[in-house]
């Protein structure tokens, strides 16, 4: 079961269990990971004079969008671009670029995507991205915008990869596609088939969020 509440302009997504119990998101639980690039990130703009937050909200915005495109070009629809400036639209139309080169380049038959599951068994939810069969091959595929592919992304592929197979999709390989949001960031394709250590990663860390929930704290 899954709600979509509004947050500004975005949509936010809540998953709840079969029987309306209130579950966290695949990347609720993540975030409670470690993240140094982040600090070192944060730490480079500084000593360049460059607004952190302001720097981070403008690639944001160029990667939501990015993303938005994709997923659209793939269910057949048309992105509202209504919230977005001209310079984020055109960025991210540069940035998709390099995915429809990747897409000419595969036979792919799309079965879901920007599609929420959740997991009754462990209580979690997640929404994936892409579930096809690529190339013969049934596969997740998560897009990513930015600069570098980090160690988080496989949990959360893995976290997403028992939702499907817990509601009878099998999974036999899954690709982690990062598209930059400019030259520079360029992009990179990562295939994972054992996801099984990733997995046990995330399951200690939703046992963490379930206790810190329980315990109220922060």
């Amino acid at each position: 079961m899954v709600d979509k509440i509004k947050i500004g302009s975005k949509a936010h997504t809540r998953y709840k269990t079969s029987d309306g119990k209130l579950v966290p998101g695949t990347t609720t639980v993540t975030s409670l990971l470690n993240k140094p690039h982040l600090v070192a990130w944060a730490n480079r703009l500084g000593l360049e004079g460059i607004d952190s937050s302001k720097y981070r909200d403008g690639a944001a915005e160029v990667g939501t969008l990015a993303h938005a495109m994709i997923q659209e070009h793939l269910l057949g629809d048309e992105v509202d671009f209504d919230q977005y400036s001209q310079r984020s639209i055109d960025l991210a139309t540069r940035a998709v670029a390099s995915f429809f080169a990747w897409e000419n380049q595969h036979d792919i038959e799309l079965i879901m995507s920007e599609h929420p599951l959740v997991s009754d068994e462990l209580g979690y939810g997640g929404t994936i991205d892409c579930y096809c069969v690529l190339d013969g091959i049934p596969t997740l595929v998560d897009f990513k915008t930015g600069k570098a592919i980090y160690d988080d992304y496989f949990i959360q592929l893995a976290a997403y990869r028992h939702l499907l197979e817990e509601h009878g999709h099998p999974v036999k390989q899954c690709r982690i596609l990062r598209i930059g949001r400019d030259a520079t960031e360029g992009f990179e394709e990562r295939v994972v088939s054992d996801t099984d250590k990733y997995f046990e990663i995330f399951k200690h860390l939703l046992g963490v969020y379930n206790l810190k929930k329980e315990l109220k704290l922060a």
